[in-house]
């Protein structure tokens, strides 16, 4: 598939912008990372139909949304490392699924590393999701969430079938980290192709958020956990991208637990595709994402 000019536009702006430089330090520079962190979004939308904003634990959580009495709810894990977010390009894309459909939309702001362990983090993540049952019903939430987004919100979902407690509806995922060892030995070939990523911080930084060093916990690494009575999981996976193959391993798995999978490969894609500015690939891919919330 012939990649579009706005594809080529995008690399050249990541690369210009030395994401994957930064992504090559061991310790990751958190301070130069956070410098894209966007905790509260501006402009006249959000200051139109942001609903209200409060706090879950030490989450700070803003919800948004054209319609204030919507039952159905979309909540929004962005993704950071572990080490910072949310970013502009989460708020861009909360506003057109905001626009373009009839959810609220929880984009939950959770502490992050290294201030914060991974048990710490999750802690928040399942007080979030007890907030929402507490105002809609089980069947109306949706969550998507991007790189450790969609981490967090898988490790959410085997945390919850083994309390026995009552699943979303649907879980969308957006190229999320399944194993944060990288200890895959395919990720090395994989990292000389990938625009944005290297494992050098990327392990640095899942260490900064690890207990005790255990990389493999499934709080943190999902892929080690049960895929069993999973809900309805749409996953978007990228070629280029230096968890892709991790993310292979997790489909595996996935698809002998007999889950309802939707699976999206971005042929050429780089980390996030979906929710990356400017890029025509990117546009289409969010356009899927809404109809699927749609349907």
């Amino acid at each position: 598939m012939k990649q579009s000019l706005s594809y080529y536009i995008t690399l050249l702006i990541i690369k210009l912008k030395g994401l994957k430089k930064s992504f090559s330090e061991a310790p990751i520079n958190v301070e130069k990372i956070r410098k894209e962190d966007v905790h509260y979004p501006k402009g006249k939308f959000f200051k139109k139909n942001k609903i209200r904003t409060f706090k879950v634990i030490d989450s700070l959580i803003t919800e948004v949304g054209l319609n204030e009495n919507s039952d159905k709810l979309l909540i929004f894990i962005p993704g950071g490392a572990f080490i910072s977010g949310p970013a502009k390009h989460h708020w861009d894309s909360l506003k057109k699924i905001a626009i373009e459909t009839n959810y609220k939309i929880w984009m939950c702001d959770y502490p992050k590393s290294p201030e914060n362990k991974i048990s710490k983090i999750s802690e928040n993540i399942d007080s979030i999701y007890n907030a929402a049952l507490e105002q809609f019903q089980p069947n109306k939430i949706s969550f998507i969430g991007d790189s450790v987004g969609g981490t967090l919100i898988m490790s959410l979902i085997q945390r919850l079938i083994l309390k026995d407690i009552k699943l979303p509806k649907k879980i969308i995922l957006v190229t999320p980290v399944m194993d944060a060892s990288m200890s895959n030995p395919e990720i090395e070939e994989v990292d000389n192709i990938d625009p944005m990523l290297s494992k050098i911080g990327i392990v640095s930084a899942k260490k900064m958020c690890a207990e005790n060093n255990d990389l493999k916990n499934v709080m943190i690494s999902p892929l080690f956990g049960c895929f069993d009575k999973f809900p309805h999981t749409i996953l978007f996976i990228a070629e280029n991208d230096i968890f892709y193959p991790d993310q292979k391993l997790a489909v595996k798995k996935i698809i002998k637990a007999k889950i309802n999978l939707e699976l999206v490969e971005g042929k050429n894609m780089p980390h996030i595709w979906p929710f990356l500015p400017v890029m025509k690939e990117a546009k289409i891919s969010l356009n899927e994402i809404i109809r699927i919330l749609n349907n």
